[in-house]
């Protein structure tokens, strides 16, 4: 059994055990979707390398009184993310008009209760990987710039913005350039948010040349 599987298995247990909720914990014990499990196997689990803050199947209410599941709840410190999986097989090319409508307001309910919403299309899981993983990071890092902006000055923070929204490395120069200061400068900054544990080096061995968010 890989190190997934086993790391996998047991995070869902753990959550099927702690389950009171019998809604939930009857659509725990049936399996996560097909998607949902790659997803985690070759996007999530490879970059992340762990499911802390990770919600299967959380149940939501919608303005019908009905219950509706959100794939994946991403939810560090009270934070509300949200990843869906979107298929891509016979159901979802025959989409009718209806159903289309439906996926469209099942979003803007979510929006409107503060999910930030993260769609990843099934064949991009399988075609573009590195694309999806990098998505993810930059998923996970507008939960990281929001907590901590707080403590951080305003170049450190406009720093993690704009790692966050490059959806790659970073490099000294690059964010010398954005932020109007030296090279000199820029260095030290991200020196001190991998101090931080907000950065991480990303490229080179006796000198980085780029850093990227850190998850």
């Amino acid at each position: 059994m890989s190190r997934f599987d086993e790391m996998y298995e047991a995070w869902l247990q753990s959550h099927i055990d702690g389950e009171t909720n019998p809604r939930r914990k009857e659509r725990l014990e049936k399996g996560l979707g097909h998607g949902t499990v790659e997803f985690l196997r070759t996007i999530w689990f490879p970059r992340v390398g762990n499911f802390d803050h990770l919600y299967p199947e959380w149940e939501i209410r919608d303005l019908g009184g009905g219950y509706r599941y959100i794939d994946l709840a991403y939810m560090p410190g009270g934070a509300k993310g949200a990843i869906e999986i979107q298929g891509y097989g016979p159901h979802a090319r025959d989409l009718d008009v209806r159903r289309f409508k439906d996926l469209c307001r099942r979003h803007c309910l979510m929006a409107l209760e503060g999910w930030t919403i993260l769609p990843i299309a099934y064949p991009s899981i399988v075609e573009e990987p590195g694309q999806c993983q990098q998505l993810v990071l930059a998923f996970i890092g507008h939960f990281i710039a929001s907590d901590a902006s707080a403590s951080l000055d305003w170049l450190e923070a406009e720093t993690v913005r704009l790692a966050r929204r490059l959806l790659r490395p970073i490099k000294p120069l690059e964010l010398a350039d954005h932020l109007r200061v030296t090279d000199r400068h820029a260095r030290r900054l991200l020196r001190r948010l991998v101090s931080l544990q907000l950065l991480e080096p990303a490229g080179g061995s006796e000198r980085v040349r780029a850093y990227r968010l850190r998850t």
